[in-house]
């Protein structure tokens, strides 16, 4: 049976150079780094050059390089760790409606214990206005929390501008990146980024490792507690595979992203105008042009999305209905909604995410499969019924 994955916003394959890169810490690389014997130095120095080669995708130090278990964890830390750090400064906290759940449910713990969010709205395309980031600060302001880019709908966020805005007005500036960090350039420095999120297995890394960047000079409070590891923010023997893989997936996803961007966004463009032209009631969601290169979501209109996902995945083809951690649930992804989408068509949103295995071959497939599954939902449904 063919098998076409196409859902690398939910997570990427290993790349064979970091399965490679792993498997000696996995039969051999077994000491504690923590310790001065020739096994930890091994693996100690293992982790210095991951936290190199981390440090150096996104134009960072190695030292601003703190590994954590997932993009989520990042993300808590981020937000508790600092916040806890910066309680004299204020209350305030700034974000907005399309973030990811791993900064709006930690939001929204912080909120019953005092703290005030604001959550800024976004365009037709799911951008948030920069000027709007600017009105919304206050002497209270701690913290300006703005995605790099909606792993959803692909739309990549003006982060150097609003990155501009908090330097100036002397506010923390941390960007979830998780969809962004190893598919598309990323400069912390150029950006003025003050903490940053992400995740190994969203650029061909291993599931189960992350890291928060840190600039220099940021005051955070440990999220996990006990030994001195990560310079005494993160405390726990820390994951050697995960870290080594991670470090090597960075370095290719470096070396290679210029090749990747040109061949992924080309295929997705192809996927994009053979749905558009062989079925009608399509709608793209997400900025047109300024978005991530492999991602195509769209809004299908007079049938649900995961009644496509499941056809499909009988024809051996994988895509998503949005986020993978709203899939499993029945309402409609908030970020469609706050992008202005009517509730009805957010119901037939599918997502489509292409990565470095693709081929033209799997979006010929792919376009061969999907209009006659499309045409057998829409026969099914009153709506499509009335309209024809």
């Amino acid at each position: 049976m063919t098998k076409i994955y196409m859902d690398n916003a939910s997570g990427t394959p290993v790349h064979p150079k970091a399965v490679e890169a792993m498997i000696p810490f996995l039969k051999e690389g077994f000491g504690n780094p923590s310790n001065l014997h020739q096994f930890g130095r091994i693996t100690s120095d293992a982790i210095q050059t991951a936290r190199t080669q981390v440090a150096n995708l996104i134009h960072a130090k190695p030292s601003e390089i703190t590994f954590t278990s997932s993009g989520t964890e990042a993300n808590n830390f981020a937000i508790k760790g600092i916040l806890a750090s910066h309680k004299k400064k204020g209350n305030h906290i700034i974000t907005t409606q399309i973030e990811h759940f791993s900064v709006l449910n930690p939001l929204k713990s912080l909120e019953k214990s005092g703290y005030e969010v604001t959550h800024l709205p976004v365009d037709k395309y799911g951008m948030v206005n920069p000027d709007d980031v600017k009105k919304a600060i206050k002497p209270t302001t701690t913290m300006v929390s703005v995605m790099y880019a909606n792993g959803e709908i692909g739309t990549i966020e003006p982060i150097k501008e609003i990155g501009a805005i908090t330097k100036e007005k002397g506010v923390i500036f941390h960007t979830d990146a998780v969809a962004a960090a190893g598919n598309i350039p990323i400069d912390v420095l150029d950006a003025h980024v003050d903490a940053l999120s992400m995740s190994a297995n969203q650029f061909n890394g291993p599931s189960g490792i992350g890291v928060l960047y840190l600039r220099e000079g940021v005051r955070i409070l440990p999220f996990m507690e006990g030994g001195v590891q990560e310079g005494g923010r993160r405390a726990g023997t820390e994951n050697i595979m995960g870290i080594v893989g991670m470090g090597k997936a960075a370095e290719l996803a470096k070396s290679e992203m210029s090749q990747r961007i040109d061949k992924i966004q080309n295929l997705r463009n192809q996927l994009r105008d053979g749905i558009l032209k062989n079925i009608n009631y399509v709608y793209p969601n997400g900025h047109p042009t300024n978005r991530l290169p492999g991602n195509l979501s769209l809004c299908i209109e007079y049938i649900e999305g995961e009644s496509i996902l499941l056809f499909l995945d009988m024809q051996g083809i994988a895509i998503s209905s949005g986020s993978a951690c709203t899939s499993r649930s029945l309402k409609a992804s908030h970020v469609i909604m706050a992008a202005g989408v009517d509730a009805a068509l957010a119901q037939g949103t599918v997502l489509f995410s292409l990565g470095i295995d693709n081929s033209e071959a799997d979006v010929k497939y792919v376009l061969e499969k999907l209009p006659p599954i499309v045409e057998r939902l829409r026969q099914m449904s009153p709506l499509y019924s009335q309209k024809k």
